[in-house]
């Protein structure tokens, strides 16, 4: 049965496919409250296309990443194939509990989550609820994770989402991947355009949202020249070297009118999750990566706008 979950997986989208003993995750879980007789833990690592990044790396197309990037494999590919492996487990006779990554509930009271619009999420909402989805990926020998918190597999590098089924089914386990991808370089940090990834790894998730949106000028070709007039420190903004707080960011956020959004509350995101495109450059450039492509993905230098153009 498990070679057959596995090809079920793969025909439903997911490119990787790991099986975790309830051991791994300790006698306290999550996983443990979430359903008490589960044995296993089955992990499904889905890519996201590639060419979906290369739209936001030369600015000729954005709203895709997040339509058919986030959006639709959030809400739609990754939760058909989480029902579709249960419900083979449960025509053998096996319960099974699927787990999607719940965008709008968060345990702390004034932090948020930039893929989703801020006044969409509910703050300081118990999680036990909520699997450690970067623990989980990890314990199911899907990938590592890298120094800006992102989940590293050797085939995609962080170009992937997870998910997962709880089962009461015993499987072989997946042996966990030593970590062998991240090399601390720090080049995810210096590619994000706000500076919201601190010199320790940790992320500043409201400096994050003001800047995955588009508030850097620079990167974001839909930025009229007048942008943020009522804000003091506006070129600092622009720039991407303004530091914000919760509050500020809050307002800036209210301020971004440059792009619509999504549906399900989901943002679009400018950036492209430039840290993401950074980290995958440099484990392109090292030949780590096991899954190759015919060019690279960073074709010619760099593009940006002059700050001059905002100034005036």
């Amino acid at each position: 049965m498990r070679d057959r979950i596995i090809a079920l997986a793969k025909k439903c989208g997911a490119d990787l496919v790991g099986f975790a003993p309830i051991e791994r995750f300790g006698n306290d879980s999550v996983v443990g409250r979430l359903m008490p007789e589960a044995r296993t833990v089955i992990g499904l690592g889905f890519r996201v296309l590639r060419g979906i990044y290369r739209g936001v790396e030369e600015g000729s197309t954005y709203y895709q990443y997040t339509t058919m990037g986030v959006e639709n494999m959030e809400e739609t590919v990754m939760p058909m194939a989480t029902v579709r492996i249960s419900m083979m487990l449960e025509e053998e006779g096996y319960s099974a509990l699927p787990q999607r990554r719940h965008q709008q509930i968060m345990a702390e009271e004034n932090s948020t989550n930039p893929e989703v619009a801020f006044d969409a999420i509910y703050r300081n909402r118990p999680q036990e609820n909520q699997m450690n989805f970067s623990e989980a990926a990890v314990l199911c020998g899907l990938g590592e994770i890298g120094f800006h918190g992102a989940l590293l597999t050797d085939e995609f590098g962080p170009f992937v989402r997870t998910c997962f089924i709880l089962t009461d089914a015993e499987f072989e386990a997946t042996p966990i991947k030593e970590p062998h991808l991240c090399d601390r370089c720090g080049e995810c940090a210096k590619g994000c355009p706000g500076k919201a990834i601190a010199e320790d790894g940790s992320v500043d998730a409201w400096q994050c949202a003001v800047y995955y949106n588009g508030a850097n000028g620079l990167k974001n070709p839909f930025m009229p020249p007048d942008a943020f007039k009522n804000f003091e420190d506006r070129v600092a903004i622009i720039s991407g070297e303004a530091k914000v707080t919760p509050e500020k960011a809050r307002k800036i956020l209210r301020n971004i009118y440059f792009y619509p959004p999504a549906q399900h509350a989901y943002q679009c995101s400018i950036c492209g999750r430039a840290c993401d495109m950074s980290c995958y450059i440099h484990l392109e450039e090292k030949g780590v990566l096991t899954k190759n492509f015919k060019t690279p993905f960073r074709k010619r230098d760099e593009w940006k706008f002059k700050i001059e153009d905002f100034e005036s």
